[in-house]
């Protein structure tokens, strides 16, 4: 069966007014103790909260969330509510791997929404965990941006590719992941964890001498409006990407009927399907950024094809195989007691039931394959392996 040469990007429903710069940004609201000021949700006439982290991407993809539930509902008051940084953006000298929680991004943000103190929360979808707390699903998942990595080059490097990088280069990574399949591809580079925001990295990349390139997910790149860093896309020959990566997710208290349907609205059937076998795959192998694993989706004339690997943390041993299922299936009236059943964290009444199944499914019995062929030995070495580090 033939790998899937590309990225999957949504097919479906256009996305309306998104993108970084789409519309003017929401009020900031004043910061209370909890990150929130605490005021009350106004139901009717409703003023809905939406919760974000501090950094400017996230900033950035929450505006994008809300001008396009502005432009669906403009009778709607839409404000956005700075969160207080996370677990994950206060540790920073510590490589993720090594931090040993699940919700290093959407804890605190978690704890607001079950506060009450916001409606909604937008997220990537690849730093939420396949397995949610009780009482919140992932409302929305909008329209894939580009999945792969990208390399940015220090200003002397500008032109080059990894490949004509010279011997003992040092290349920035906070991911096991990329560093894991790099390191098979490009033998001759070495690998340095680089933590911080998008800012800090690059600017740790510009003022310094310790790198010679750093590796970034595109969409954040391009969210950032600095496509022009890009010096080299990563293809799936070269490095398969994060379960999630590029997608933005809206999560929501599972109860709250009115704020699920009004976001619901959101989904991207194509990246809902992708993202949901990519989820059920991980899953399966109990995964995480503590280990590296990968995947790469395509969604072409109703087939989806999953590809799926995992990888020892130097690259030397690793298994990558690719299944396709089909997912062309009619919405049909599915209201009753399934109504909002789950795929893997994910509440999407607006995409066929079946196809979701299907979904996950697919990815279900991918992870079962490479796990019959020892997938299971190669994650339990690199997770120890990556503990001990």
């Amino acid at each position: 069966m033939a790998e899937p040469a590309s990225a999957a990007v949504g097919l479906g429903r256009a996305e309306s007014g998104g993108g970084s710069d789409g519309g003017d940004a929401a009020p900031v609201l004043p910061q209370g103790e909890n990150g929130v000021d605490g005021r009350a949700i106004r139901v009717d006439g409703r003023a809905i909260r939406v919760g974000t982290r501090r950094s400017q991407l996230a900033r950035i993809q929450t505006d994008s969330v809300v001008t396009m539930l502005r432009e669906l509902y403009p009778d709607l008051c839409f404000e956005i509510a700075v969160a207080m940084s996370t677990t994950g953006d206060k540790i920073l000298d510590t490589a993720l791997s090594k931090i040993g929680e699940k919700s290093l991004f959407t804890k605190e943000l978690e704890n607001a929404l079950e506060r009450n103190e916001v409606d909604l929360v937008v997220h990537s979808l690849k730093d939420l965990p396949t397995c949610l707390p009780p009482g919140f699903t992932i409302g929305a998942v909008c329209k894939r941006e580009n999945p792969l990595d990208a390399v940015v080059f220090h200003p002397k490097n500008c032109g080059k590719t990894l490949s004509l990088l010279p011997e003992k280069s040092v290349i920035g990574t906070s991911s096991l992941r990329r560093a894991a399949q790099l390191k098979k591809k490009f033998p001759h580079l070495e690998f340095k964890d680089i933590r911080g925001n998008l800012n800090t990295r690059l600017k740790k990349l510009d003022e310094k001498e310790d790198f010679s390139a750093i590796i970034l997910a595109a969409a954040g790149l391009k969210r950032m409006g600095w496509e022009n860093r890009i010096g080299q896309l990563l293809g799936p020959e070269d490095c398969l990407y994060a379960v999630g990566q590029g997608a933005l997710a809206v999560e929501v208290r599972a109860k709250d009927q009115e704020i699920l349907n009004m976001v619901s609205a959101l989904h991207d059937a194509d990246t809902v399907l992708c993202c949901i076998a990519e989820r059920a795959f991980m899953k399966r192998l109990e995964g995480g950024c503590s280990v590296p694993v990968a995947v790469n989706t395509l969604l072409k004339d109703g087939q989806l094809y999953l590809t799926g690997a995992v990888y020892s943390l130097d690259g030397s041993d690793s298994l990558k195989e690719t299944m396709q299922t089909g997912v062309n299936y009619p919405c049909l009236n599915e209201d009753g007691p399934n109504d909002d059943v789950q795929h893997v964290g994910i509440t999407a009444k607006n995409v066929p039931g079946q196809a979701q199944e299907a979904a996950e499914n697919l990815g279900v019995e991918l992870a079962g394959l490479l796990l019959s062929k020892g997938a299971k030995h190669i994650l339990s070495v690199a997770r120890q392996l990556s503990d001990a580090r």
